[in-house]
């Protein structure tokens, strides 16, 4: 459902929130590790990730990613998902076709749209802090 560097993307920033919420910045390497992506890769995802400021990135020697303490809880997983993939999952056709609408659906149109509704919502009112939480907490996992 998500571009694969939208799916690193939200790994990389709830790791980047947990570790700040801890006092800890982490590096483009420690990031590419936790998350199971090629560091290059990762970096291209976290320039985007700096550029609609949703983290921070600090130089230097004990430079690395960082997010504000008081952001963790105000960012949703939403403006990551647009940050990388833009607004296509909310609006893209089910089955991938160039044309479907409510004047021209696809077989699978108004199931899908229910599930797009439901993945909106989902994005929409789920922030980091829960999130980097349940890592903390070990009830979640950001890999194997």
């Amino acid at each position: 459902m998500f571009s694969k560097a939208c799916e690193y993307g939200i790994r990389a920033t709830i790791f980047i929130a947990k570790n700040s919420a801890e006092g800890k910045r982490v590096s483009p390497k420690e990031i590419s590790e936790e998350i199971n992506s090629p560091q290059a890769f990762t970096a291209k995802i976290l320039q985007a990730l700096v550029k609609n400021n949703l983290i921070k990135s600090v130089q230097g020697a004990y430079g690395g990613f960082e997010i504000d303490k008081n952001k963790i809880s105000k960012i949703k997983l939403a403006q990551i998902v647009n940050a990388i993939d833009g607004d296509s999952i909310y609006i893209g056709c089910g089955l991938g076709l160039d044309k479907c609408d409510e004047n021209h659906p696809c077989p699978v149109h108004d199931k899908f749209k229910e599930i797009r509704e439901g993945l909106r919502a989902l994005l929409e009112n789920t922030n980091l802090e829960e999130l980097a939480l349940n890592i903390k907490k070990g009830v979640a996992f950001l890999k194997v």
